[in-house]
């Protein structure tokens, strides 16, 4: 098993920035692949970027040029730096880990189901965005 403890949500002004952390503990060596999800109430949970156990990156369209993610192994901890936050960023944010080597396929599946395949999550931080 794996245990995903996410920090860093708040409320923000558009144009602003935070920073995300999901520290995993636990089975840690199953984490081959981290990413972030997020989910507005009412709506589908959708993927926002991952990287890969070789370190690939992936990024949804939405997130391209705001959003950077990195982990830091020696830590067992997943960063999401997100700057120019707009006000359709609010949501809930997911940290994911995975044993598969990536979860691109499913980061970039859009809005649906596909999350479902992700066999750990953390318990979610807010984020919200005022204009």
């Amino acid at each position: 098993q794996v245990q995903l403890v996410e920090s860093g949500g708040g409320s923000v002004q558009a144009g602003g920035s935070l920073v995300l952390s999901c520290t995993a503990s636990g089975n840690t060596y199953i984490t081959n692949s981290m990413g972030w999800f997020r989910q507005v109430p009412g709506k589908q949970r959708e993927g926002v970027t991952s990287i890969d156990s070789d370190g690939t990156t992936t990024y949804v369209d939405a997130a391209k040029g705001r959003f950077t993610i990195s982990k830091d192994n020696a830590k067992n901890t997943l960063y999401l730096q997100m700057n120019s936050l707009k006000p359709e960023d609010t949501a809930m944010y997911y940290c994911a880990a995975d044993p598969r080597p990536s979860m691109s396929s499913t980061v970039l599946a859009g809005p649906g189901y596909a999350w479902q395949k992700v066999g750990y999550w953390g318990q979610g931080t807010q984020v919200t965005v005022s204009s």
